[in-house]
C-alpha cells in the first residue's frame, strides 16, 4: 500500500523521467523525419507510430522503479543505484542525439551497447534495494536490445 505522501514522489520521479523522453524526442524530430525518408531500416522495423507509446510506457515504468528505490531505506546500494540509473538515462538521452541527429550509426551501436550494460548493472543495483524496481526495469533492458538489434542492422544496411 502506497504512504499517502509517496504519491506524489511516484509522481515527480515519473514526470521528470517522461520529460527526459519528452525533450530528446523533441531534440531529434528533424533528424527522426530525415531518418525515416532516406535511411535503409532492417525487417522487423515497427511504424515509426510505435516507439513514442512504447518509450512512454518504459519511461513511466522506469520512474516508478527509481521513485521506489528512492523511497527505500537509505543504504550505500541505494545511493549507487540512483547514481547509475542517473547515468544510464543520460545515454539514453543523448544517444536519439548521436543516432538520429549525427547519423553516426556505428558509434551509437556501441553507445547503446554501453547503455545496455550499465541498464544490467542498475537491474542488479536495484535488486538489493527493491526487487519490484529491478523487475520494473526488466522491460527496458529488453527494449534497449531490440534497438540494439534495429540500430546493427541500420548500420550494415546504410554504410
Amino acid at each position: 500500500m502506497m504512504k499517502h505522501a509517496a504519491w506524489k514522489t511516484y509522481a515527480l520521479w515519473i514526470l521528470a523521467v517522461e520529460a527526459v523522453g519528452v525533450f530528446s524526442g523533441w531534440l531529434t524530430r528533424e533528424g527522426t523525419r530525415l531518418y525515416s525518408a532516406t535511411v535503409n531500416q532492417p525487417p522487423l522495423s515497427p511504424p515509426g507510430a510505435v516507439f513514442p507509446i512504447v518509450w512512454g510506457i518504459l519511461f513511466a515504468l522506469m520512474g516508478w522503479s527509481a521513485a521506489r528505490v528512492y523511497l527505500a531505506p537509505p543504504s550505500p546500494a541505494m545511493t549507487r543505484g540512483l547514481a547509475l540509473f542517473a547515468v544510464q538515462l543520460a545515454l539514453n538521452f543523448f544517444w536519439s542525439i548521436v543516432f538520429f541527429n549525427f547519423q553516426w550509426f556505428g558509434f551509437a551501436f556501441l553507445w547503446l551497447a554501453a547503455l545496455w550494460a550499465l541498464i544490467l548493472w542498475m537491474i542488479f543495483v536495484f535488486r538489493r534495494v527493491d526487487r519490484l524496481a529491478a523487475w520494473l526495469q526488466i522491460p527496458y533492458l529488453l527494449w534497449v536490445a531490440f534497438a540494439g538489434y534495429l540500430n546493427w542492422s541500420v548500420w550494415v544496411l546504410n554504410r
